[in-house]
């Protein structure tokens, strides 16, 4: 990409941007070397690590990633064995722990959702190289202020101490002078130190009071500072065991270097990840500031930036435009007013081009998509009057010149004025022979112009569409809006009028102008009126189609909930008359229970009711029974299917208003939804099925129902079979009898001629049972007890009719 469009578009000012959030060297190298790419794989992966660091800046704050200084020249130095100072040492400490902060920092991740989402960074942080050993040797040996602490080694600790009795031990005395008849040769009663010695600040003319060593004086000559005789051989001690800490410092220093010494190549690998994992955190956080959104790259160069505004510009007071290029139309040519905001909508095109192409989130309020150009050419002045120098033509000439040796079909080339500062029917020629050259050789143009000319430019030749930015005429005031398909209005007459301009001057004015002109002004003055009334009716309709959505949705919900409270009611119903039927039933079969009893013990039929009849009332008042299930009550089922989410199905995230797809429901309830290239968990409140995806399950609902239909027609033509033996042995009194009721019932449609029952022996009472109950059913012709060999009387032969 050539360098003087990025200074032309401003692209180093955002560059500048991503400084203020770096941390590392190599973070800011990375910055300083940022260019837009044209490997579409390259591009995609910076967009994707930017996404991950948004990410992990909106859930986490941020990498965690401390302010690191640059180490190259330490690692130099244990390269060639060296030993570093001990804030050279606490440096590199800085980056080890640094190191293992991040990999802990992804390690976490791993068990948390977020970590699910996160795309390349993971496996680029599984590159770093944790050096435990020497972090900790090192940590325990420095701090991070580059003080070698106590415990880097058992000698040094003693000789520490040492010091510090040595040092009471003159403290001490020397406070002994700052008290009493001494203090009196003193110019301040206190202790002080010159050249590492503890000395008094004694007046001059008393100087041999003390003896000792003189080691400084006073300007004026008036103060000495001496150490006193007695306390010479202290400080002479204290100096020794000082030279001893420092011999013993330096072994240290060695013995660490060392240690980090075959470490150099793992520390400067880890030293680039943490650099660009700080470029990253840069990209997401000036993402964060511009309030900016991940684009889709297109590689034939479909252009379509929804809502976008330039990202030097604060979003509040920017006004958002659509800009559209390489589907429909590979030029633009934009016509209207001075100060309207042309040329800070080309800005804004070329700009987020190249800051999509570096990797960087654009500013767009929709999800929107940029191509891949390997040059984008861009020539705009600052001058934006008509009243240019030929100098100043012949530059921009030059420069067209230029491009033009360099465009071809993957070119973006941006017109600022296009053949201004010459003579407006020469430069209206030139401008469109330029254009026809940039088409000619297959490039994307976007190009402003003030001459008329080119208006019609926009209509004849292919591939080519008008565009303008909007101007009240009411206010006099730019609306800054950018407007595709309608060229700008000539405004000059208008806005004379408007400021006060006399009628005979202005009809002077309109006179003199060329008709065409007219005629092109009040074709635009109706498109524009057409296009107000167009959105007028469209935002109309579109309220309108809104009050009608929610309506239904709200009419939709309460006919659920309606169906909802009349299933309660009828389950609240059923639920009452199983009570009832419970309750009634317990009584018959306590009824039922004693009669029984009565008659086996009379051994005979007592009352007019049989043991069929008994069992037949007792399975009347069993359907009696409401069936109250859920996996029976249709409306509640459909309003329970209605609700119903799976993975895969097409919904919306009401708190975004963005749709996704369901990818799978996690323990907590939540959903993990994917949205674009971004997944992320939302609570199961938050998400409804789209309409399409409520359809297709419907349609499949209603294809298993006639499948289910289908297969119990078939299955219903097929005759049952039946065995010709039943066995009840067992099974209680109450229902063995219900057991042999419905077992005759399957045995008379099989058209068996007899049956055999096998009730045991035992008490004898189900025995009687059975006998009693087959004595009166008319089904049976006849019944005996089965042959000796074949159970005797623990067995019924019974004959059906």
């Amino acid at each position: 990409m050539n360098k003087k469009v990025l200074q032309t578009l401003e692209y180093d000012k955002i560059k500048l941007q991503l400084h203020a959030f770096l941390l590392t060297p190599v973070g800011r190298q990375e910055a300083d070397a940022l260019a837009p790419e044209t490997d579409i794989d390259r591009i995609n992966y910076w967009l994707l690590e930017t996404a991950d660091g948004v990410l992990i800046d909106r859930l986490k704050g941020g990498l965690p990633i401390s302010k690191l200084a640059d180490i190259t020249p330490h690692l130099k130095r244990l390269n060639i064995n060296a030993s570093l100072s001990a804030t050279e040492l606490s440096e590199v400490s800085t980056v080890l722990r640094n190191t293992s902060t991040i990999a802990n920092f992804f390690e976490q991740l791993q068990d948390e959702v977020i970590g699910e989402s996160l795309q390349v960074l993971p496996e680029q942080a599984q590159n770093l190289e944790i050096l435990q050993d020497v972090t900790r040797q090192i940590q325990i040996a420095i701090d991070i202020s580059g003080r070698i602490n106590d415990e880097a080694s058992f000698e040094l600790k003693a000789i520490r101490g040492k010091i510090i009795g040595h040092e009471n031990a003159v403290k001490h005395q020397m406070q002994d002078y700052t008290r009493g008849k001494t203090a009196q040769y003193l110019s301040d009663p206190i202790v002080t130190i010159r050249a590492d010695r503890y000395v008094l600040p004694v007046k001059a003319e008393y100087r041999n009071q003390f003896g000792g060593v003189v080691h400084d004086q006073s300007q004026t000559g008036q103060t000495l500072y001496i150490e006193p005789q007695a306390v010479v051989e202290l400080n002479n001690k204290l100096s020794e065991l000082r030279v001893k800490e420092a011999v013993e410092e330096q072994h240290v220093l060695q013995e660490l270097s060392a240690a980090l010494a075959p470490h150099t190549v793992e520390i400067a690998n880890n030293v680039k990840i943490i650099g660009h994992f700080d470029f990253i955190n840069a990209k997401s956080r000036l993402a964060a500031r511009l309030d900016a959104m991940q684009p889709t790259v297109n590689p034939n160069n479909h252009v379509n930036l929804q809502q976008a505004w330039h990202p030097l510009l604060d979003k509040k007071i920017a006004v958002a435009n659509d800009i559209v290029l390489g589907e429909d139309y590979k030029a633009i040519i934009i016509t209207g007013p001075n100060t309207g905001g042309k040329t800070i909508t080309i800005k804004t095109l070329g700009l987020l081009q190249l800051m999509a192409q570096s990797g960087l989130f654009i500013t767009t309020k929709r999800p929107s998509t940029v191509g891949i150009f390997n040059e984008v050419f861009a020539d705009i002045g600052d001058e934006q009057s008509i009243e240019q120098s030929l100098s100043t033509f012949s530059s921009h000439m030059a420069n067209i010149v230029s491009m033009l040796d360099n465009i071809d079909d993957q070119t973006l080339v941006i017109f600022d004025e296009l053949g201004a500062g010459t003579d407006p029917a020469e430069g209206a020629a030139l401008a469109i022979a330029i254009l026809d050259k940039v088409a000619s050789l297959g490039a994307y143009v976007i190009a402003t112009t003030h001459y008329p000319e080119l208006k019609l430019y926009g209509y004849n030749r292919p591939e080519t569409i008008n565009a303008s930015m909007v101007f009240d005429v009411e206010t006099l005031r730019p609306t800054y809006q950018f407007m595709m398909g309608v060229p700008g209005q000539s405004n000059a007459l208008a806005i004379a009028k408007r400021l006060g301009l006399g009628e005979d001057v202005i009809g002077a004015a309109t006179a003199l102008t060329n008709e065409s002109d007219q005629d092109l002004n009040n074709m635009i003055a109706d498109l524009v009126t057409k296009r107000d009334q167009v959105n007028k009716e469209r935002e109309i309709l579109e309220l309108q189609l809104k009050t009608t959505d929610e309506q239904a949705t709200a009419f939709e919900e309460k006919q659920r909930q309606l169906e909802k409270d009349r299933a309660q009611i009828v389950l609240d119903a059923k639920n009452e008359a199983n009570h009832i039927v419970a309750s009634t039933k317990k009584q018959a079969e306590q009824l039922i229970s004693e009669i029984r009893k009565e008659r086996l013990n009379a051994g005979q039929q007592t009352g007019q009711f049989s043991e069929q009849d008994l069992q037949a009332k007792k399975g009347q008042l069993e359907k009696l029974r409401q069936n109250n299930s859920l996996e029976k009550n249709k409306v509640l089922q459909r309003a329970k299917r209605a609700k119903a989410l799976a993975a895969g199905d097409e919904i919306l995230v009401k708190s975004y208003s963005q749709q996704g797809t369901l990818v799978k429901k996690h323990s907590n309830g939540q959903w993990e939804v994917e949205m674009g290239i971004l997944k992320m968990l939302v609570d199961e409140d938050d998400v409804v099925k789209t309409e399409a995806t409520a359809n297709a399950q419907k349609s499949k609902a209603k294809q298993k129902q006639r499948k289910v239909v289908k297969t119990k027609t078939a299955g219903n033509t097929v005759r049952q079979t039946a065995s010709a033996k039943l066995d009840l042995r067992g099974v209680r009194y109450e229902a063995a009898l219900s057991e042999l009721d419905r077992y005759l019932d399957t045995a008379v449609l099989a058209n068996l001629g007899a049956v055999e029952i096998i009730h045991g022996k035992g008490t004898g009472a189900l025995r009687k049972g059975v006998t009693e109950f087959l004595r009166s059913d008319r089904r049976v012709k006849s019944f005996h007890f089965a042959s000796a060999n074949a159970g005797g009387d623990g067995a019924t032969i019974a004959e059906l009719a």
